[in-house]
């Protein structure tokens, strides 16, 4: 895991959890994992989502949803939003989500306070979801729709699985479970 990307990850997102819940009282945490394991670039939701299960186990505070086993992407998104509004009663969703970006370089990971629009590289907007998003950005966007299906398909695995690592890592070391 590198260090100063992990430091820089730790740093952002407790600052943005903090600033987005302070006073506020929330029933549940939801780590919302995005993706698909078809395409490597779009398997750093899943990824995250596996990886957060393994250190978080049954705790009843932070709900893992979407990982390797069982994906959240846009053909069945409407149907898990349906099923985290009849189980959860006042969660804070934190949607976690591949992204291609025109301004980020491949690595980064953006640590955000709005919600993740589902599909938008592929210039399809199918839903948004989250109280606040952690994007990987797994390539350099193009203007051609094609191309960026191209990009994610073709991600470097160890780039994602880097990102992978200092998400949930980060997380876990965040929202520590007394």
């Amino acid at each position: 895991m590198e260090e100063e990307k992990y430091k820089k990850f730790v740093n952002e997102f407790s600052d943005t959890l903090y600033a987005m819940t302070n006073g506020r009282c929330f029933s549940e945490v939801i780590c919302l994992c995005i993706g698909t394991d078809r395409a490597t670039g779009d398997s750093f939701g899943p990824l995250v989502g596996y990886k957060l299960g393994c250190l978080y186990k049954e705790n009843e505070c932070v709900n893992v949803i979407g990982n390797l086993n069982e994906t959240v992407n846009s053909s069945n998104i409407n149907e898990i939003i349906k099923q985290i509004e009849n189980t959860y009663k006042n969660p804070f969703i934190i949607a976690i989500d591949s992204a291609i970006s025109s301004y980020r370089n491949p690595g980064d990971i953006i640590v955000s306070s709005e919600s993740v629009s589902l599909a938008a590289g592929l210039h399809r907007k199918i839903e948004c979801i989250g109280d606040m998003s952690i994007k990987g950005v797994v390539a350099r966007k193009s203007n051609n729709p094609r191309c960026n299906l191209n990009l994610i398909q073709n991600a470097r695995l160890n780039l994602v699985m880097n990102m992978a690592d200092i998400v949930a890592n980060g997380i876990y070391n965040v929202i520590e479970i007394n």
